[in-house]
């Protein structure tokens, strides 16, 4: 579980994608791993959620994958049967968080509150999703949370972008960013693979830049 956290952490930018056909799936992972993120969260928004991490993990079997958008216990066993090795949730949902615990599974529940970190706390976990991130109050929000909950890190998505990634990177309590303007949905259905590895690394870049 430790190794999967660090792996996250070291990646820095998670990239979010959204996949509605799993022929993009190969592609998509070709391109993350070759811009130097090889990790992505795939949404469980489409009915091609689950056979994409598959498809990914068997292209790319160093690829990091999890799940995002995960509702579900169903949704998180299936996931995990696909190759997932971590799970994210966009609320704080005790069940899903529960579940995952007790079977040794990475979980990243998302979290908008002080009593929420305060749960999360007492659950023992260390990483924790803020979501949604820019709308939420943004890095001053995290700060506010973070100073009376030392032993947490924060993982926030929705609102990052590369103009203010950077800002968010700099905090020592930032674990990673979970982002997807290097894969939106547009790019990934017109197969422009291209682009999204040269968005790709330049959000690698960017991770350097600040952490080396």
């Amino acid at each position: 579980m430790n190794q999967i956290l660090e792996r996250i952490k070291k990646t820095g930018i998670i990239p979010v994608v959204v996949i509605e056909d799993k022929k993009d799936a190969e592609p998509l992972a070709e391109a993350l791993c070759k811009g130097g993120l090889p990790c992505a969260e795939v949404t469980f928004r489409t009915a091609a959620a689950a056979e994409a991490i598959q498809l990914m993990k068997n292209a790319h079997p160093e690829m990091l994958v999890g799940a995002g958008t995960v509702l579900t216990i169903d949704q998180v066993d299936t996931a995990i049967a696909a190759g997932a090795e971590f799970i994210v949730s966009p609320g704080f949902d005790s069940v899903i968080v529960d579940y995952c615990l007790e079977n040794g599974i990475v979980v990243l529940p998302g979290c908008i509150s002080p009593s929420e970190a305060a749960i999360a706390v007492r659950k023992g976990l260390s990483v924790i999703k803020f979501f949604p991130a820019e709308q939420a109050g943004g890095l001053p929000f995290i700060k506010a949370i973070a100073a009376p909950y030392t032993t947490l890190s924060f993982m926030p998505t929705g609102g990052i972008n590369p103009e203010n990634v950077k800002e968010y990177l700099k905090y020592d309590r930032i674990f990673a960013c979970g982002g997807s303007w290097m894969v939106k949905a547009k790019l990934i259905s017109e197969g422009r693979f291209d682009e999204i590895q040269k968005l790709t690394e330049e959000a690698a870049a960017i991770v350097k830049e600040i952490r080396g």
